[in-house]
């Protein structure tokens, strides 16, 4: 049939479906953010959705620009 695969016992994995949701506070312009088409605001929080395989990568990219990782919650998909 189109679309499924006959390997393994399910096609997509439970972490494959997990998203999160980051707030993030402190984040500054620097040389990384230089390279966005936007500038970055120093007050408020922002939040960033990231999907599980990505959270490790993600929050070192926020640390790398300054910023402070405030909240961490699962969001339903």
């Amino acid at each position: 049939m189109f679309g499924q695969t006959t390997l393994g016992g399910s096609s997509v994995s439970s972490s494959a479906s997990r998203v999160f949701r980051y707030e993030v506070v402190g984040l500054k312009q620097n040389q990384e953010t230089d390279k966005n088409k936007f500038n970055i605001r120093r007050s408020g929080s922002i939040f960033i959705t990231v999907p599980y395989d990505r959270m490790n990568e993600e929050m070192r990219r926020i640390t790398r620009l300054g910023g402070t990782i405030v909240k961490i919650e699962p969001l339903a998909v």
